[in-house]
């Protein structure tokens, strides 16, 4: 188990070069499954969920040749299609293979997957969507997956999931007819995979909207494709420069567009920042305060779907309020666990009252002091170690390698920008 050591107080600064994003590779990986021909994937982040998925990918069959951030895929040679058990345990998206195995290769034995620990993550909607195309599915010790030429259906999801999403439309490009998902997640990463699958030979549109609308084909193609930047991994650097008094310069921060939803939570939050096309820069702001709703209201933070605040930036803005003065309500509506890591920022003398497990009013700004804490999902991992950065003294982040699931190389380029932090 491996453990951070942290000397707060030190400023991070510099220029930051996001990676691609990780909710967006993940799926991508999965779709090479539906050709025999190569797929080149450039801007893939080196973390412990891709390197568990390429593992997994190599259990099938699929040859798999990373060089640097490039991973080149070919499933022409697959030779199973039971996934390996101890690696679906490991990883929320090994479910993202039950669609494109089943429609290209007849079916699939998946094992339940890991993932966070943050609150129930339902797998229903996948299956009515696989259901409806065709698919036969039984659950008991694993999901068992069977179906001849998957057929075209008329789907209305009762949830906008994103890998639901990505799953089923995965499959239903190469099932026959026209099918159409209704209330579909329209998350960038969702919309980054169709463009992937678009240019594999897919015809899908309506992307960026919650109705998708897919043509079936025959078969798909390879293809090469640049995964765009993480902007939860651009936001908790933000956060994370911000909060220790420095200032950033993000070259390719990403989708103007993603980068205004972003803002929105920021603005709020005090945090101001020019872009000049798709680079960002976040100048030095010592002196911050959150910025009351109308009527001099106390602003209130809440997820939601895209183009809502995303839940997986939740716990990095709470640190950031701590540091911020005024008062504001953060409202989790995901994931039923998602603030029981608020306990942690408290200890280290934050001033949060938690309302329930799905509501905290932060009211900052607080010099927080060091701790030795343990990280319990990415994101909280994440907050924490943001929080130890701008603490004083030496902060202890045990359950580190959970951090690695999400960031990669998380303490060398916090470190080459100023920060304090020894990986033990």
């Amino acid at each position: 188990m491996a453990k951070f050591i942290i000397n707060g107080g030190k400023p991070i600064s510099g220029t930051f070069h996001p990676r691609g994003n990780k909710n967006t590779v993940l799926p991508m990986l999965a779709s090479c499954v539906l050709t025999d021909q190569p797929v080149v994937l450039h801007n893939v982040p080196l973390i412990n969920d891709v390197k568990v998925m390429l593992q997994l990918l190599e259990s099938l069959g699929v040859e798999v040749n990373l060089a640097d951030h490039t991973v080149t895929l070919c499933a022409k040679g697959l030779k199973t299609t039971e996934l390996d058990k101890d690696l679906c345990s490991k990883v929320r998206t090994s479910i993202l293979l039950a669609g494109p195995m089943t429609a290209r290769h007849g079916g699939a034995t998946i094992y339940p997957p890991g993932g966070d620990v943050i609150g129930r993550r339902r797998l229903d909607t996948h299956f009515y969507g696989l259901r409806s195309l065709g698919a036969e599915i039984t659950t008991t010790d694993a999901y068992r997956l069977k179906a001849g030429r998957l057929n075209a259906w008329k789907m209305v999801f009762d949830e906008a999931s994103v890998t639901a999403t990505e799953n089923v439309l995965m499959a239903a490009t190469l099932a026959k007819g026209t099918s159409t998902i209704y209330n579909a997640a329209c998350e960038p990463h969702v919309q980054d995979l169709a463009h992937l699958l678009n240019q594999m030979g897919a015809d899908i549109s309506g992307i960026g909207t919650n109705m998708l609308t897919i043509n079936g084909v025959e078969n798909l193609h390879g293809t090469e494709y640049t995964v765009q930047p993480d902007y939860i991994e651009v936001g908790s650097y933000i956060t994370a420069s911000v909060v220790t008094g420095g200032e950033l310069t993000i070259p390719d921060a990403g989708d103007p567009q993603t980068l205004q939803v972003m803002q929105r939570a920021f603005s709020k939050l005090g945090v101001d920042w020019t872009r000049d096309g798709r680079t960002l820069m976040i100048p030095q702001q010592p002196v911050r305060s959150i910025r009351p709703d109308e009527g001099n209201a106390t602003p209130k933070l809440e997820d939601g779907i895209w183009p809502a605040f995303p839940s997986d930036l939740m716990s990095v803005c709470i640190v950031l309020a701590t540091q911020t003065q005024g008062t504001a309500l953060f409202f989790e509506k995901m994931f039923e666990s998602r603030m029981y890591f608020v306990d942690h920022l408290m200890a280290m003398g934050a001033n949060i009252i938690q309302c329930d497990p799905h509501r905290v009013v932060v009211i900052g700004p607080t010099q927080l002091r060091s701790s030795a804490l343990t990280s319990p999902d990415i994101r909280a991992g994440m907050a924490m170690l943001i929080a130890a950065c701008c603490a004083d003294g030496e902060s202890i982040i045990n359950n580190a390698q959970v951090i690695d699931r999400g960031y990669e190389a998380i303490e060398d380029r916090l470190t080459a920008l100023g920060a304090d932090i020894t990986r033990v």
